[in-house]
């Protein structure tokens, strides 16, 4: 009777130790691009465009329905997407993105490895 009270016991610490570790909630994935001049100057109103970086080296094949995503910068030159439809819990590595910046001061390029989970930032001079 005490070893299956012991085995029951186990059993059920077991169970819920998997469903903790199971049930882990997954962070944001954040992308923010700054945009500048050749001044140092926050830079309103520009668009941001990320596409993803195409080689033979990429071994999840890109969802052309996600790219490219675009969006203008707020006064503080700065463009924030949100990556958590891209990211799959589990998922090494989510993307290496192309970022082209158009303003009517310029164009600027770039690129950015996004990392799971964290806020990755990059910045872009026009």
């Amino acid at each position: 009777m005490r070893l299956n009270k012991l085995f029951l016991l186990g059993t059920l610490l077991l169970v819920l130790s998997i469903s903790f570790v199971g049930c882990r909630k997954k962070a944001d994935t954040i992308v923010k691009i700054y945009v500048k001049d050749s001044a140092n100057k926050a830079v309103n109103a520009a668009t941001v465009t990320l596409t993803a970086v195409t080689s033979e080296a990429v071994i999840k094949p890109i969802d052309d329905s996600v790219y490219p995503l675009i969006t203008t910068t707020n006064s503080a030159g700065e463009a924030v997407f949100n990556l958590n439809e891209v990211y799959e819990l589990g998922q090494a590595g989510v993307a290496v993105l192309d970022v082209n910046v158009s303003s009517g001061q310029g164009t600027g390029k770039g690129i950015i490895k996004v990392v799971e989970e964290t806020t990755s930032e990059e910045t872009v001079f026009i």
